[in-house]
Formats: structure tokens, C-alpha cells, sequence
């Protein structure tokens, strides 16, 4: 188990909430050298995909719609992706999502769709039986050949559309559309790469990105709040805007300050990439719209209001997660946290109980780590939705809907 504490500090090394000392960039000199090494090597593959001599694979007839990011998780791609499925799937698109199933046992393909049998957790990964259960219309296919299961999707199923997921680096596979998703609250970080900092790839690669989903950061939305607005794909409806941060929050960083309007995605990214760029972006809002209570009933996103909760989950960036708790109006009165897809013991899921019993709170979580609990196991999940807040006309084209009919 990791403390609330220790996982903090991780994510202020990343997302450090000023300029680090002197003192601190030594100390950390050594990461600093092995994340040369790390980008060394990133760019060699980089060069010999741009040069041509790696190629990336196209499957005629198939479109491929990447959505990925330069971040190493906790960015939102996983809402992004079933956003993106769910408006494709409407807009009646024969519709699958390319997954590798990170942390999974085997390593055989699979595929499946959620409104038929399902595998294990241990067989298809949290992720890709989260997307399933949420869009069950939508076929998943669980492999590392990605470019094979692109084929079986177009072959065995005759599928016109794939989401690769996570594929911003998987370069073997050719696609139509490569979304890259930014959180605005963190940006890029320290802007090193790992293991000194959160990114995967140099940020000269966004200049392959042909879309950027921006995550708007909660403090932008409570700067300018909206009317309340349905959330696609959601039964329930969220009013009000997103708490103020709660000063024992993670801290979080941007390399400058934010100005209005599209510059702000600019300055997200350290002022790195103009805003003349020319590539299109579309910024969001990710809100809590509703509960799913222990029963498997949908409740509003008011039930717990006022009611002591026990945090728990497995998330590269917990203060998130707690963040949307406090907007919620829950009385947080204690987090168990764990490193990101963390496959949850016994013995920690007793010490969780017990913590809840003596507090005389309930147990919640996230979509993503209920996966990964028994079903015996009572709690609460809270369940997101994501809100289109500008470039709605650039998400359409890039899908592909221009002439889809609209109200999805």
C-alpha cells in the first residue's frame, strides 16, 4: 500500500508547484541522467519512423482515430476514448476500440463486446472492461499486435471505425487522426522525461498530434461558469461548477501563467507551441454525473452530500479523484491510495472496511478501480462524464461526422 503522502510526493517531483532550487534538481541529478538515456533512445525509434525506415501500417478501408498522450497517465484518456466511441456509435458508426490491456496475465488477443460474456480482469486488463461495460455497443479488441487486430476488425467484423488507445506512441499502425489529450491543470509538467519527469515522449513530437483534447483545469471552469448543461452519454445531469482546490490537494503546475481564450492552451504547454500552429484543438470538461450506488442503481450526484467516505483507488494521479469527492460535497475522511492498476488484496480490502466501520463511512472509488474490486465488495463509484466546452466542429470532422446528423 502507498500513503496518500508518498504518492504526493511523486507528483510534485513531476508537477512541481514552482520553479524547483538548485538543491533539488541536484539531488535528483541522477534521475536526470537516466532520463537522457530514456530520451536518447526515444528518439532514435522517432527518427527511423520519420525517416521511413520504419514504416506504419495502413489497413485500407478501416479508419483509425488515435488518442493518446505525452504524459504517463492520469491525464483523462481513458473518459476521452469512451466519449469518442460513444458519439461514434450514435452517429451509427460500426465501432472498436484497439487496446493493449495493460496488466493483464495473458497475452493471447481477445475480443469481445459488453453486452455478451465477459472476460476476467486478469484476461482483458481494468481498462478495457471498463470501456466495455460503459459503451457495450462498441467491440474491444485486447492485444499487443495492434495492427492485427486492426485487420480482424476490419476482416472478422467488418468494422468501419477503431479507437487506438493509448496509441500516440505506438507508431506501427497508420492512422487518420492522432488526438493527443493535455491536462490542463498539470501541462507537461517539469517538462522532463522519464523517469525525472511525466513524459514519454519529447515535446517535439506534438508536432505529429492532428488534434489536442485539452482537459480544462477546474480552476478555469469555476473562473467562468456555464449554464447547466446535459452531459452526452450520461443519464443524469451535473449543476454548478467545479470546487475551488482544497489546500491539501496536490499541488499543480504550469511552466506560465494562463491567458484567455486559445492562447491558454499555449501556455499550457510552456509556451513551446504557438498558437499559430495550425492544429486544431478541443477543450473540455470532465464532472461527476451521477452514483452508482453498492446495488448497481444510478443515483444523483448530490446522494452522499454531507456523508463521510472513505476514498479508495489505484490512480497515477489520485488529487484528482479527491478533488471531485470535495465538489460533491462529501465529508472525505480518509484516502487509501495505491499505485495506478494496482490489483487489490484480501487483506487490503479488509483494512479498508475496517477503516470505513470505525469512521462510519462508505466506501467509494472510480469507475476504473471498481474493475478491479470483488463483487461482493460494497461501494460506491462515481461515475464521469465529459462536456465539449469549444472545437466541437474540429471533434466532428476529425471523427469524421461532418454530415452525421447532430444532437448526439
Amino acid at each position: 500500500m502507498t500513503s496518500p503522502d508518498t504518492l504526493t510526493a511523486i507528483e510534485r517531483v513531476f508537477y512541481p508547484p514552482a520553479a524547483e532550487p538548485w538543491s533539488r534538481r541536484f539531488l535528483l541529478s541522477p534521475l536526470t541522467a537516466l532520463s537522457w538515456a530514456y530520451a536518447a533512445a526515444v528518439h532514435v525509434r522517432g527518427a527511423l519512423y520519420d525517416a521511413g525506415l520504419l514504416r506504419a501500417e495502413r489497413v485500407e478501408g478501416l479508419r483509425v482515430i488515435s488518442v493518446g498522450n505525452v504524459n504517463v497517465g492520469g491525464t483523462g484518456k481513458t473518459p476521452a476514448v469512451l466519449h469518442l466511441a460513444e458519439q461514434l456509435v450514435r452517429a451509427g458508426r460500426k465501432v472498436g476500440i484497439l487496446t493493449r490491456g495493460y496488466g493483464r496475465a495473458s497475452k493471447e488477443p481477445l475480443t469481445f463486446v459488453g453486452s455478451g460474456p465477459q472476460p476476467s480482469l486478469e484476461l482483458a486488463g481494468d481498462e478495457p472492461l471498463l470501456l466495455a461495460r460503459r459503451c457495450p455497443e462498441v467491440r474491444l479488441f485486447v492485444g499487443a499486435d495492434r495492427v492485427a487486430s486492426a485487420y480482424r476488425a476490419r476482416d472478422e467484423f467488418g468494422l468501419d471505425t477503431v479507437l487506438l488507445d493509448d496509441g500516440f506512441q505506438h507508431r506501427r499502425l497508420a492512422r487518420d487522426e492522432d488526438f493527443v489529450v493535455v491536462d490542463e491543470s498539470v501541462g507537461l509538467g517539469n517538462g522532463h522525461m522519464l523517469p525525472r519527469g511525466p513524459l514519454r515522449e519529447p515535446r517535439a513530437s506534438l508536432r505529429r498530434a492532428t488534434l489536442f483534447w485539452l482537459r480544462a483545469s477546474p480552476a478555469a471552469v469555476t473562473a467562468a461558469p456555464d449554464a447547466p448543461k446535459l452531459i452526452a452519454g450520461n443519464a443524469a445531469t451535473f449543476v454548478g461548477t467545479a470546487a475551488a482546490p482544497h489546500p491539501s490537494d496536490p499541488p499543480t503546475h504550469r511552466l506560465v501563467p494562463s491567458l484567455p481564450g486559445d492562447e491558454r492552451f499555449s501556455d499550457t504547454l510552456g509556451g513551446w507551441l504557438p498558437a499559430s500552429s495550425g492544429i486544431p484543438r478541443v477543450r473540455t470538461r470532465y464532472l461527476p454525473t451521477a452514483w452508482v450506488d453498492p446495488g448497481g442503481h444510478v443515483q444523483p450526484v448530490s446522494a452522499l452530500e454531507g456523508q463521510p467516505v472513505v476514498a479508495l483507488a489505484g490512480l497515477a494521479r489520485p488529487g484528482g479523484f479527491l478533488k471531485t469527492l470535495r465538489s460533491l460535497g462529501a465529508d472525505l475522511r480518509d484516502a487509501v491510495l495505491f499505485p495506478d492498476h494496482h490489483r487489490f488484496t484480501a487483506d487490503e480490502l479488509r483494512d479498508v472496511q475496517s477503516r470505513a466501520a470505525r469512521l462510519g463511512a462508505r466506501v467509494v472509488t472510480t469507475e476504473k478501480d471498481a474493475v478491479r474490486l470483488p463483487p461482493s465488495f460494497e461501494v460506491w463509484v462515481v461515475r464521469l462524464g465529459i462536456e465539449v466546452l469549444e472545437g466541437e466542429s474540429h471533434l466532428r470532422r476529425a471523427l469524421g461526422l461532418e454530415d452525421a446528423p447532430r444532437g448526439l
